[in-house]
């Protein structure tokens, strides 16, 4: 079927990993994603390790699937004109550089929204404005130790540590592509566009606090923030007799299930762990037996018992396992595909579906510039300014 954002044009001023992030999920719904990118390329191209070609290593591969390259210098006049015009040939704006040098461009909202009222223009910024750190750079690891994500490393094992990937950017990118679809629905019904902020530290921040506040929450407070179950050091993957299991067992039938898979069944009436209340007042002595009583069987043995006993359980996955995981395959999640210059990679599929299906499969991301002269075309240039822009080196079309 036709993805529901089929015939939605989306121009991705953005780098790295949060817009693209963004307008990744809109071309997996079927929205046309043209990618701006400068002549040397967006950063990922050179920041994500090898690949078999320069610029195009797996993280941008997999980021970036579907999209159009457009590659064109925008430190030069004719470069910002050109873009300007195909700015006005689209749905949604979306950009992640800072709000002064948008302005310095001219695709602000105020700028781009002045001659499309229709656009829908969304700004992904580090801080939002209004407050003093409005407009300083920023980058996932800033957010995460700004916004707390850090610090609840610190209270769960006393030292803070970062989230090993790049948390902040994949879930401020999957709420800019949230609102972008809110604004695109209100069109519907107004006729009018939108200028959107989605700012990476309030967002991170708001999950923080709403995981983490707790009694703190209250005027005055009724204890310290933190949800110690959350916190607790024991939160983690169990030691089996042959690697490790997941396990979460929170509902009174899921935590006897457990009792009783592990030989305990007294422990479904001590009055530490009977209900989900006196659990949760004991829970460091809780989640110690979970984590010191399953070394006696392997993981494929347990996880057998839990699913008959109805606990909440799977297996623990490597980054390099993940991919030969049998769910994943058996959804299309993981699949081969050969790349028109990168030769065989694989292929992550679109995760969530539509009662109609999933949206046809995108493209290969794209080599730099790869459509650069038929996107300036579309948007009404001539062969011949689109040839003086080639020849003065403001359109690019080859290799980072």
């Amino acid at each position: 079927m036709a993805g529901p954002l089929d015939g939605v044009r989306v121009l991705d001023l953005s780098a790295v990993v949060v817009g693209p992030i963004c307008t990744h999920v809109l071309c997996e719904h079927g929205a046309e994603v043209i990618k701006v990118e400068a002549p040397t390329g967006d950063l990922l191209r050179h920041l994500a390790g090898r690949g078999r070609s320069a610029g195009m290593n797996g993280k941008f591969l997999n980021f970036n699937r579907g999209k159009r390259s457009l590659a064109i210098d925008l430190k030069s006049p004719a470069g910002i004109a050109a873009l300007r015009r195909v700015a006005a040939t689209v749905d949604v704006f979306v950009t992640n550089i800072r709000p002064d040098a948008q302005a310095r461009l001219g695709v602000d909202a105020e700028g781009l929204r002045a001659a499309a009222p229709r656009l829908i223009h969304c700004s992904i910024t580090g801080f939002g404005s209004g407050g003093p750190y409005a407009g300083r750079p920023a980058y996932d690891t800033v957010i995460q130790g700004a916004s707390g994500v850090a610090g609840c490393f610190a209270a769960s094992t006393g030292e803070p540590r970062y989230v090993p990937f790049l948390v902040a950017d994949h879930t401020v990118g999957l709420i800019a592509a949230q609102m972008i679809g809110f604004a695109l629905y209100r069109r519907e019904k107004t006729g009018t566009g939108e200028a959107i902020e989605v700012p990476m530290f309030e967002n991170m921040a708001a999950y923080i606090m709403q995981e983490h506040l707790g009694a703190h929450s209250f005027r005055p407070p009724l204890g310290p923030p933190g949800d110690h179950r959350v916190l607790s050091p024991d939160g983690k993957p169990l030691p089996t007799k042959d690697g490790y299991i997941c396990v979460s067992a929170n509902t009174d039938a899921q935590a006897h299930g457990f009792f009783e898979a592990i030989g305990r069944p007294e422990l479904k009436t001590d009055p530490r762990f009977a209900t989900i209340a006196q659990r949760v007042q004991h829970t460091k002595d809780y989640f110690h037996i979970r984590a010191t009583s399953l070394g006696g069987r392997t993981t494929a043995e347990w996880l057998d018992i839990f699913d008959r006993l109805d606990v909440p359980a799977s297996p623990y996955n490597t980054i390099a396992s993940l991919i030969d995981d049998p769910h994943l395959r058996a959804v299309g999640m993981v699949r081969e595909e050969d790349h028109p210059t990168e030769g065989a990679t694989w292929a992550i599929g679109a995760p969530n579906r539509f009662s109609g299906g999933q949206a046809p499969a995108r493209p290969p991301a794209p080599r730099l510039g790869a459509d650069g002269a038929a996107v300036l075309a579309e948007a009404g240039l001539t062969p011949d300014e689109i040839d003086t822009l080639r020849a003065e080196g403001v359109l690019i079309e080859g290799s980072p």
